[in-house]
């Protein structure tokens, strides 16, 4: 199982690198990287075509931007996508967005969203751009394969004025952090919560 909540958001409060917690499938661990410091310059289309920024995509005080493998064909992804939903009007009510990026083409993103009624943001990233610019692409992946490109999943919290408040991610791509923790976290960092080193 994992951590609780109170404790995934101590990445957010206390600045822990990592941590581990062994559960049924082997050992997960939840790091927290590059906090404190502005986000890439952000580019993506959404799942209609739009070009947009991150002005376009934030709320007031920040943007939750969620990187998944493939709502194509990564069945891990298209469970937590679903999940994304349950806690998108929690953080519409703290002043953020939520925000879903993988590396498929637009028409696929839409596609899937319609199908299951989501009503959050939908981003392409074809070309992994901005995957290569959080440094989370998955250089296991051979190069021309269908699955170049990919990220290794993980959740980015960043202010409205572009500094990167925390950054969860797993080990593996079967775990996600838990969705049920990102209000909470989101929650410390409208209180000023320090961002971790």
């Amino acid at each position: 199982m994992f951590r609780s909540i109170l404790t995934s958001a101590a990445l957010v409060m206390t600045g822990a690198a990592a941590f581990a917690d062994d559960h049924a499938g082997g050992t997960t661990s939840m790091v927290c990287v590059e906090a404190g410091t502005q986000a890439p310059e952000f580019s993506a289309v959404t799942a209609a075509g739009d070009a947009v920024t991150f002005a376009d995509i934030t709320g007031e005080n920040g943007a939750v931007l969620v990187l998944s493998r493939s709502l194509d064909w990564c069945p891990y992804c298209k469970a937590q996508a679903l999940e994304l939903e349950t806690v998108k009007a929690d953080l519409e009510a703290q002043g953020w967005t939520l925000n879903l990026m993988t590396y498929d083409a637009p028409e696929i993103l839409a596609e899937y969203s319609a199908e299951k009624s989501l009503s959050y943001t939908f981003l392409s990233d074809t070309d992994s751009a901005m995957i290569d610019a959080y440094g989370l692409r998955n250089t296991e992946m051979p190069a021309g394969s269908r699955f170049d490109g990919v990220p290794h999943p993980a959740i980015i919290y960043i202010k409205a004025d572009g500094e990167v408040a925390g950054v969860q991610k797993e080990e593996g791509y079967k775990t996600r952090p838990p969705t049920e923790g990102i209000p909470q976290l989101v929650n410390l960092i409208n209180q000023g919560a320090p961002s971790a080193p």
